[in-house]
């Protein structure tokens, strides 16, 4: 089940604040070499380029379904391409990332490893997702752990690979980073009812699970977790309080 833009877009607006809060942690400064990883569609690397004059600003994202809509958007010193975020090479005045890494497994190799591709005097800066005990995020796992789903899954759950902000914050000591800032921010966000919060994680955390389910079983589990969320969140409107990591240092 491939990403779906439209789906993802729902909540454009509320995945944006935290760009922005991550985007004035970046030391500005003209023709930089950058890497957005996780790109997405692909609006918020445009909006990244355009607060960085002068610099050749690179999206990179596994999605093609995601990469059609960024390719839209290239202009000179923008520019868009698949790539795997674990694996990626080179040499970067920024490394850059808006809600992605959280999709990359063993965060104690990844984090080093990105901090190594930031050239000297370069930045590194992400924003993630630290959500993944929330109510929302707990009855994704219950529902995969109950039938037919569980035998279909073959008792398969996603573990989150997220840090405690300590331990992001003790790795990038231990490569060497300087001016280290990391924490984390509860971003309130009201929506409509349990159905809403049901429709912003389907763009996101069900994701894999879909991936993983035969079609005839993706709405019998839809329908299962929206019982259970609505349970667990009857109010109308609801609150829903999305905890994100954030953290930023810079190479010696």
């Amino acid at each position: 089940m491939p990403w779906n833009p439209d789906r993802y877009h729902q909540f454009s607006a509320q995945r944006a604040q935290p760009f922005e809060d991550l985007l004035a942690l970046i030391h500005l400064r003209e023709g930089m070499r950058v890497v957005d990883l996780g790109a997405g569609t692909g609006e918020l690397t445009a909006r990244l380029a355009g607060a960085l004059p002068g610099s050749d600003v690179l999206g990179i994202d596994t999605s093609p379904e995601m990469l059609a809509r960024a390719h839209e958007l290239e202009r000179p010193g923008l520019r868009f391409q698949e790539g795997d975020l674990g694996a990626l090479g080179g040499t970067w005045d920024l490394v850059f990332s808006h809600a992605a890494i959280q999709w990359v497994l063993d965060h104690p190799r990844l984090v080093p490893h990105l901090f190594e591709i930031v050239a000297p005097g370069g930045q590194i800066a992400v924003q993630l997702p630290s959500n993944h005990d929330h109510i929302s995020h707990r009855l994704i796992r219950t529902t995969a752990g109950e039938e037919p789903f569980r035998t279909a899954l073959d008792g398969w759950t996603r573990p989150s690979p997220v840090l405690s902000i300590e331990e992001y914050a003790e790795l990038l000591y231990t490569v060497g980073a300087e001016d280290i800032t990391v924490f984390e921010k509860v971003y309130p966000h009201v929506m409509a009812d349990a159905d809403a919060v049901a429709d912003w994680t389907s763009g996101t955390a069900l994701v894999p699970y879909m991936e993983r389910l035969p079609e005839e079983l993706r709405a019998p589990f839809m329908e299962r977790y929206r019982a259970q969320l609505r349970t667990a969140m009857p109010e109308s409107p609801v609150f829903y309080g999305f905890r994100r990591t954030i953290f930023s240092a810079r190479k010696p």
